[in-house]
């Protein structure tokens, strides 16, 4: 989805339900989404934490080392603002979401600081 055929009109919608995040979190989330589906041998259901989990992966690939900064510019810090996207965009009806699906689905998947810093496969690396 281009962000041009986003804007027209789905954004507005989505500010007035859920205004803490930047168009671009929203974007990013929706690729995630596709990111996880194409690692599939069948597309399927799509897990909160299997979306939180294709979210890192996906801003790892993105962004290196600066991800946790970038998701943090979008308004993005805990894996529960990624449930809080979803459902917006479930509200608006642009996803579809199952009976059994809940924002708790994204509760503490894990932790950012450690996802995205103590756990970057850098943070390893001793200093010459």
């Amino acid at each position: 989805m281009s962000e041009l055929a986003f804007r027209d009109g789905i954004m507005d919608r989505i500010r007035l339900r859920e205004p803490r995040f930047h168009e671009h979190a929203y974007l990013f989330v929706l690729g995630a989404l596709e990111y996880c589906q194409a690692r599939l041998e069948e597309r399927r259901h799509i897990t909160g934490r299997e979306l939180s989990e294709g979210c890192r992966a996906l801003a790892l690939d993105r962004y290196g080392v600066m991800a946790r900064l970038v998701l943090a510019h979008w308004g993005v810090t805990r894996t529960s603002d990624i449930g809080d996207i979803v459902f917006t965009l479930v509200d608006t009806g642009l996803l579809l979401s199952q009976p059994n699906d809940t924002k708790d689905d994204f509760a503490d998947v894990f932790d950012f600081e450690d996802a995205f810093e103590r756990e970057y496969p850098w943070s390893n690396v001793q200093r010459a």
